[in-house]
């Protein structure tokens, strides 16, 4: 029997009414109808709850209260999924075209098999404000994803990247940037199948959480790194950074 599974899409905002709608609009476009919404809201200021209540999507939860950051949200998103996919879709993120599940789920049956495999994943467009395409995400999704891909770097955008919710544990609040590098490390540790859907999952805003934070996302990453690669190989790939970073100057 074809896979038709459910995806839990949980949206993640705090005071993101500019930039809410789109991500809300590429939601309600989707051509394939099995899945849920929950928005996690910070207790915004603005109306970014009221747009997202006014936009006709049935959510499935709406929580609204004072959190500990981002990963805190997004752990209370896991709590209350039901889906088999966990889907991080954060405001100012997009799907990147109406059928995007839908090709998602076509990956899925072409794979076949009788378990849905831990991980699926794709491509990232980045966008800039105005919602236009910048350019496809430098570090292009590796043809065969292992827990090992990330020592080259977080090969596949968070956002690209659908965890069963069944191996998927809760966000290490220890880290306030690049949880989500610790997080696609431990689901894929946890996987026996991951599949690469050969398309564009995503449009990304450019100026996230990380990129306003830039040298302490970097300095988390390397300490995650090391727990999870070793020191001396953590050391060696980042070498290899510099020495690339270089030679294409």
């Amino acid at each position: 029997m074809a896979p038709t599974p459910k995806f839990s899409i949980i949206t993640v905002t705090f005071n993101a009414s500019a930039v809410i709608e789109p991500t809300l609009q590429s939601i309600a476009c989707q051509n394939y109808k099995n899945y849920e919404c929950l928005l996690i809201d910070g207790a915004s200021d603005d109306d970014t709850v009221a747009k997202a209540l006014a936009s006709g999507i049935e959510f499935a939860h709406v929580v609204c209260e004072c959190d500990k950051g981002l990963y805190d949200a997004m752990n209370k998103g896991i709590t209350l999924a039901k889906g088999d996919y966990l889907c991080f879709l954060n405001a100012g993120d997009a799907f990147f075209a109406p059928d995007t599940l839908e090709q998602v789920v076509a990956a899925l049956q072409q794979e076949g098999g009788d378990e849905l495999p831990g991980v699926v994943y794709g491509e990232t467009a980045e966008v800039d404000a105005t919602r236009r395409f910048v350019r496809m995400r430098r570090l292009k999704a590796p043809e065969r994803l292992t827990w090992r891909s990330f020592r080259r770097g977080m090969v596949v955008c968070h956002q690209a990247f659908f965890a069963r919710r069944d191996i998927a544990p809760f966000y290490n609040l220890e880290y306030r940037f690049s949880s989500d590098v610790d997080w696609c490390i431990r689901v894929m540790k946890r996987a026996k199948k991951l599949v690469n859907t050969h398309t564009v999952i995503i449009n990304y805003l450019q100026n996230g959480l990380s990129l306003q934070n830039h040298r302490a996302s970097l300095v988390e990453r390397f300490k995650i790194m090391c727990s999870h690669y070793g020191l001396f190989s953590t050391l060696l790939w980042h070498l290899w950074f510099v020495a690339r970073a270089v030679i294409k100057k």
